[in-house]
């Protein structure tokens, strides 16, 4: 997902919409909807503003988006009062069906024996997601981990 797809589908999947959101960054809904429509080229969402919409939302996409097109991935740091032994596990769960999911991309892409432009970003897509979560997985293991004098 690019990062101006990511800021529409934020607005639009916050509950009660841009109807909802607008009013408390302080602009129109109508205003909102232009800045995050991706066929309006005069209304763009201010730096300033995208950092208010993660923050009101609660919603990372505009952010991984943007690390994916740094060549990056966002890893979001765990509170240290949520993450448990249980919590890690149920962490390391979730990642492993990550990795299924690039086999899975991969094996659908070459199905007709070979790929396109569209499965390869399915594909990139799927190696991405399980960059992020094996990274996600390790800043979970660090915030754990106790400090020794071995």
């Amino acid at each position: 997902m690019n990062i101006q797809d990511a800021a529409y589908s934020t607005v639009h999947d916050y509950k009660g919409g841009s109807e909802s959101l607008a009013p408390r960054l302080g602009m129109s809904a109508a205003v909102l909807r232009n800045k995050v429509n991706t066929n309006t080229a005069t209304h763009h969402l201010t730096l300033a503003e995208a950092v208010r919409v993660v923050d009101l939302t609660g919603d990372d996409r505009i952010l991984h988006a943007w690390a994916k097109h740094r060549n990056g991935v966002l890893v979001t740091l765990p509170h240290s009062e949520i993450v448990s032994d249980q919590a890690v596990m149920e962490h390391m769960a979730a990642t492993w069906k990550t990795h299924g999911d690039v086999g899975t991309q991969i094996s659908k892409a070459l199905e007709d024996g070979r790929m396109d432009r569209r499965e390869l970003r399915m594909v990139s897509d799927a190696i991405f997601e399980h960059a992020r979560a094996l990274f996600d997985l390790h800043a979970r293991l660090a915030a754990i981990t106790e400090d020794s004098r071995d």
